[in-house]
């Protein structure tokens, strides 16, 4: 495995353990468990299916466990627009996590595109 592969690996595991302390610091009311649940599967997710691509066995496998990490991410980023422009917690907690998960998903869009053009 190369070094940028590694390199997205721990970065989406930590976007990933950044998400969920976020989502763990709002109240546990039904919106909190709500936002809660959505925002730790995708963010998860995200780290979890790119680990499985770089597993992956054939082109096709790569690509759809790569569209998978792309959903995700920007799933990611809709949550974390929504908790912004509710106001459900700071500009200063958020705004990191919302650049990274933009920054993710432009990253998981161009992997995509490149590996459907080969």
């Amino acid at each position: 495995m190369n070094e940028a592969n590694e390199n997205l690996k721990r970065r989406s595991k930590d976007f990933a353990h950044r998400c969920v302390k976020l989502a763990f610091s709002r109240p546990s009311d039904n919106l909190g468990r709500h936002l809660q649940g959505q925002l730790i599967r995708c963010s998860t997710s995200v780290a979890a299916n790119y680990r499985a691509a770089l597993l992956g066995q054939s082109k096709a496998s790569i690509k759809a466990k790569i569209s998978i990490v792309l959903e995700e991410a920007d799933e990611s980023v809709f949550w974390l627009e929504f908790c912004r422009d509710k106001k459900l917690f700071s500009i200063k907690k958020i705004e990191p996590l919302l650049k990274e998960a933009r920054e993710l998903t432009a990253i998981f869009y161009s992997t995509r595109k490149t590996l459907t053009q080969q």
